[in-house]
């Protein structure tokens, strides 16, 4: 590609790039364009084979001049990946698997007629759906930080600048002020995306008002919450638009360098980042005197080695460094001495990702979507108990309701919701009485839970809220880092007590010790992944006292999950005597005479791994 060094080197790459990309978008010519899911959930699904079998077939045929075929960012809807996507008819195939190529380019590229079978399939209307807009899960979602993702190849800086790239950044060089750049963000209201949702302009601002000789922007790519991966898949699909709001954060408060702070676990999103900035690099939109200003800026990339404490921003910092992740006392905040000591502010790559698209649309178009108190769109990896599992943004003020059953299409098998926990770790469980409830930074507080980085697990009536407290803490236990006493101790403490509340063992006495040492690790807690440890614990107490009640004082677990706590029996009245589950028993546990007499299992020997119950054909097998 050409230097860009210039302003009108960057608006001749802009509109070359705009053309070419929406020619191939619209097939000129007669040429189609292939579109594989470069995602790491579709790339796990043999995606990577997916791509390479439609080059062969390409090749094979001799359609190289009138077809496309690249990788791009993820689609979102995992739970129907792998997904293979053509222009211009923009058709949508799912599930897609290597042997499925040979029929899309013979049916399709080449026989131009619809291959049904891939296509999604409405659960409600059992009707095949062609297009992405045209599937529920996609209905409501507005695209802000998943910008380009899915549409883009990610490797190519051409096709960035081809989707809106770098419009923002020679807005801010060339015709706003730093100062202007932060009030612009302060009037969008945008907060950030990382957990807390402090004001990213009043972040901006605390930084540009200390003096000093060197400044410094990182971007947070941790992400440690269990199940989230918002992040990750933005870094994947387009991270051009991430470096591009690191640069406007750069200009707006004064800083020069910027470090990309991602988890070694994320190596598909850190190579797309090391190749958008050595491309960057190459044509001169990183360097000295970018597009001919006084602004010069060079992006870095350092790698996590995978604590969820380093999510913490001064944590992170240490990390940086080569030091240990450990958490700094505040204040002083990184705004005024961070980085090398210097003023440094730390954003997510969400909240980065936003960036330009306020600057090109406005903070007065920016903040009419949204709530009073929380503007523009939030990413969620929703998962758990849900039928479409999948990477979602949705307006912030989106009810619950509206998450999980009209986008996330509701609980498999028509089973009961019964939670969802949002926040990760630190967050807390919402019940059927919250699913009215608009998702905002405040309203989740009050709800007692939080927004956090995006996570949310969705549980039905067959989970049992302790051993999902139970699991969260065995969580803490093993990301803290040690430093503080509260933490170190007393989140080990707090597992203690709740695996002998599953193992029957718990009482009364034991709820509420867990409640006095939960208050007492929020108090004396260093950072926030101490403070808010005892979350999880304290919300199901709050919202599901009975199901604490029965494992502590009738020695019981409702959802049948704590196996110290259930029986599995045999029906003798149901029983076909066919010795089927007795050949299965890993232990020995079941005796019975074939054909003569029912069956039954030793309760001494069980071990619950229910074996029995998937292998007896006539539901004669139960938990008690």
């Amino acid at each position: 590609m050409n230097p860009i060094r210039t302003p009108d080197e960057l608006d001749f790459a802009i509109k070359t790039c705009t053309t070419s990309l929406e020619e191939k978008i619209a097939g000129k010519g007669g040429k189609r364009a292939v579109l594989v899911c470069g995602g790491t959930g579709c790339l796990s699904n043999d995606s990577d084979a997916i791509l390479k079998e439609f080059e062969r077939l390409i090749e094979e045929k001799g359609l190289q001049n009138s077809i496309t075929v690249n990788h791009v960012g993820c689609f979102g809807f995992c739970s129907q990946g792998p997904f293979v996507k053509i222009y211009p008819e923009d058709t949508l195939y799912c599930k897609v698997k290597a042997k499925d190529v040979i029929d899309i380019v013979e049916e399709d590229l080449i026989g131009g007629s619809i291959v049904e079978r891939l296509l999604y399939v409405d659960p409600v209307t059992h009707e095949r759906v062609q297009r992405q807009d045209d599937i529920n899960f996609y209905k409501r979602q507005k695209r802000i930080s998943l910008h380009g993702c899915s549409l883009i190849n990610p490797d190519f800086l051409e096709e960035a600048l081809g989707y809106d790239g770098f419009k923002a950044l020679k807005k801010v060089l060339l015709t706003m002020t730093p100062q202007e750049v932060i009030d612009e963000v302060l009037a969008s209201g945008l907060r950030g995306r990382g957990g807390a949702g402090f004001p990213t302009g009043r972040k901006w601002q605390f930084a540009a008002n200390v003096e000093s000789d060197t400044k410094y922007i990182v971007c947070n790519g941790d992400e440690g919450d269990p199940g989230a991966f918002m992040d990750r898949s933005i870094l994947e699909g387009n991270p051009f638009e991430v470096i591009e709001g690191m640069m406007i954060a750069g200009y707006a408060f004064g800083a020069h360098e910027g470090y990309f702070y991602v988890r070694a676990e994320y190596p598909v999103a850190v190579e797309r980042l090391k190749t958008a900035i050595r491309d960057m690099e190459k044509v001169g939109l990183l360097g000295d005197h970018i597009l001919g200003t006084d602004f010069s800026f060079r992006a870095y990339i350092r790698e996590g080695a995978g604590a969820f404490v380093c999510g913490e921003e001064t944590a992170l910092l240490n990390s940086i460094e080569g030091k240990r992740g450990m958490p700094r006392p505040r204040p002083p905040f990184p705004a005024i001495k961070g980085l090398w000591g210097k003023p440094t502010c730390v954003n997510n790559v969400e909240t980065l990702a936003q960036v330009p698209y306020i600057i090109r649309i406005g903070a007065e178009e920016y903040a009419k979507v949204g709530t009073e108190g929380s503007k523009g769109t939030k990413v969620f990896a929703l998962g758990g108990k849900v039928n479409n599992v999948g990477l979602v943004e949705v307006p912030m003020g989106t009810t619950l309701r509206e998450l999980i059953y009209d986008i996330g299409g509701g609980i498999p098998g028509g089973k009961k919701f019964k939670a969802i926990q949002t926040g990760g770790p630190s967050g807390g469980c919402l019940t059927e009485e919250d699913l009215d409830t608009p998702i905002d930074y405040d309203t989740l507080v009050a709800k007692g839970s939080m927004m956090g980085s995006g996570g949310a697990i969705v549980m039905d009536e067959d989970n049992c809220m302790v051993d999902v407290a139970r699991f969260y803490m065995d969580f803490i236990c093993s990301e803290s880092c040690g430093k503080c006493t509260p933490c170190r101790i007393g989140t080990k403490r707090l597992y203690e007590m709740l695996t002998t509340i599953t193992e029957g063992k718990g009482s009364l006495e034991t709820l509420k010790e867990m409640k006095e040492l939960a208050g007492v690790i929020h108090q004396g807690s260093l950072c926030a992944l101490g403070q808010t440890a005892a979350n999880p614990i304290l919300s199901t107490i709050e919202k599901f006292p009975e199901e604490y009640e029965a494992h502590v004082v009738r020695k019981e677990c409702p959802a049948h999950v704590c196996k110290k706590l259930i029986h599995i029996v045999i029906n003798p009245e149901l029983c076909k005597k066919c010795s089927l589950c007795a050949r299965n028993c890993p232990v020995g546990a079941i005796t019975g005479v074939p054909g003569k007499e029912p069956y039954h299992i030793d309760q001494n020997k069980c071990i619950k791994c229910g074996v029995c119950l998937s292998s007896c054909r006539f539901k004669a097998i139960r938990k008690e």
